[in-house]
């Protein structure tokens, strides 16, 4: 059944996190610090893996393509949502809150598929170490992130204009801190059967074969680690997969939690947690674990501190 009362919108607002009045400054705060470290750890891994020429290899290529989405999806939120801590009323333009939530689907999808394409970095590098460098050309690095982007844009302009060329009833206010598809749709007016379907075929397709890719690169390499002879060898090959899969592990398993529960304990207030922990704390937790588990990042790292502090010494 059609909704009724349809209304030109020029604006909508954002509820926020929380209407306490004792914890906005609180969270103001903390998410601002939260927001800075992402920020200074995904521009930090983007200019290192650019600058050092022994970052220059495939696997630092995709690591400087995961801090870009990182940073991606965490600009497009995190300071809308930090205005929300400090204003009466966090409101958004009809088409700038359009243009975040375009960006943000793009940026997610991207991180799904560059993900993926590590973990089959990973793959070769541990099953064919002697031909890596050739199967893991350039080109085929630059298609595996080429891919990603396109069809993320293509998934994004799709939801997107799908969803805003809809009536929206008068009711304006957002129950969440971005522009999301599924609080955008409880506003339509118009029959939302479709794009409902839309959406949920995408958001299927994009978590399991995404999802697939990483666990059958991972049994795999399992497999290929079991064969080898030395225990120097499998202690090598776990290293250089543990950040990757520690990171894949966090980012899969927060979507998992949000999007496979059952439907008695979903609430907006559980989405929004979530939603916090994967465009914020994710982006800040990358940066972290790679330079704390990555040999060659705090190799890398310490060069151009050394080389920094003989510039101004």
């Amino acid at each position: 059944m059609e909704k009724h009362n349809q209304t030109v919108l020029n604006e909508f607002i954002f509820m926020g996190i929380t209407h306490r009045p004792d914890l906005q400054f609180p969270f103001f705060g903390l998410f601002l610090i939260i927001y800075l470290i992402s920020v200074v750890g995904t521009l930090g891994m983007i200019i290192l893996t650019k600058v050092d020429s022994r970052l220059q290899t495939p696997m630092y290529f995709f690591l400087k393509h995961l801090a870009f989405t990182d940073l991606g999806y965490s600009t497009t939120v995190g300071p809308k949502m930090l205005i929300s801590f400090i204003v009466e009323e966090n409101t958004i333009s009809y088409y700038l809150c359009a243009t975040q939530g375009a960006f943000y689907i793009m940026f997610i999808i991207s991180e799904l598929f560059i993900l993926s394409a590590m973990s089959y970095d990973r793959y070769v590098a541990i099953y064919n170490p002697l031909l890596y460098p050739v199967i893991m050309s350039q080109r085929v690095c630059y298609m595996l992130v080429a891919v990603p982007y396109l069809y993320s844009t293509f998934v994004s302009l799709t939801v997107t204009i799908n969803i805003f060329s809809l009536s929206f009833c008068g009711y304006n206010v957002i129950s969440h801190f971005y522009s999301d598809c599924v609080p955008l749709l409880t506003l339509l007016c118009s029959n939302t059967h479709e794009i409902e379907l839309m959406i949920l075929i995408f958001s299927v397709f994009n978590l399991i074969s995404s999802l697939l890719i990483v666990l059958v690169s991972y049994l795999l390499i399992l497999v290929a680690i079991i064969r080898m002879n030395s225990a120097e060898g499998r202690h090598k090959a776990f290293s250089t997969c543990g950040s990757h899969l520690t990171v894949a592990t966090v980012f899969y398993g927060t979507l998992i939690f949000m999007y496979v529960q059952p439907e008695s304990s979903h609430s907006f207030d559980t989405v929004k947690v979530a939603s916090v922990f994967y465009t914020l704390i994710i982006p800040m937790l990358n940066p972290l674990i790679y330079s704390l588990r990555n040999k060659d990042v705090k190799y890398a790292l310490h060069r151009i501190w050394k080389k920094l502090c003989n510039t101004f010494s």
